[in-house]
């Protein structure tokens, strides 16, 4: 009876030590096949957020330059009630240095200064789009020309109507 039992003991620890047998279930590292699967889903979920956050980042710039031409627009007509003149510059109301999102400085122009009206920016019928300054962002592409119909300047962003309307050129 102790053989049996001994023997019993060592059939068990044979049992134990016995090298893995080679299934399915007892891989330890994944296959190329699974690799690719998984790079091919990590490139189309890269596929759809990439442009979506770079229109979102577009839309951040537009918004920004929106503010601020807001801002300046504001103090520029603050300028006028305290001194009776609009400024001759940005620098006149202390934003000389600031650039737009897309760093470029933003434009700044007082019609008072401005012999002709060829510099004025102008809507689809040639009307000047403001009655005392024009100011402006050149856009993305850092080009702009006075009228707002041509490619250069549909995406500037704009104040216009003096005020009434601070937006993208391609939308007013």
């Amino acid at each position: 009876m102790l053989k049996t039992s001994e023997n019993s003991k060592s059939h068990t620890t044979a049992r134990l030590h016995r090298a893995p047998s080679c299934s399915v279930f007892s891989s330890s590292g994944f296959t190329l096949v699974e690799l690719l699967i998984v790079m091919a889903i990590i490139i189309t979920i890269a596929a759809i957020a990439i442009p979506n956050l770079v229109a979102a980042l577009n839309q951040a710039r537009i918004a920004r330059a929106v503010a601020d031409i807001h801002t300046l627009g504001t103090e520029a007509q603050i300028y006028e009630v305290t001194n009776n003149a609009f400024p001759n510059t940005l620098t006149d109301i202390g934003f000389g240095n600031l650039n737009d999102p897309w760093g470029n400085p933003y434009q700044f122009l007082n019609f008072a200064n401005v012999k002709g009206k060829g510099k004025m920016r102008k809507d689809r019928f040639l009307v000047p789009i403001n009655t005392y300054f024009d100011l402006y962002s050149m856009g993305p592409d850092g080009k702009s020309v006075s009228p707002l119909t041509a490619n250069a300047s549909q995406d500037d962003i704009i104040w216009a109507n003096d005020g009434d309307y601070v937006g993208p050129a391609s939308q007013y």
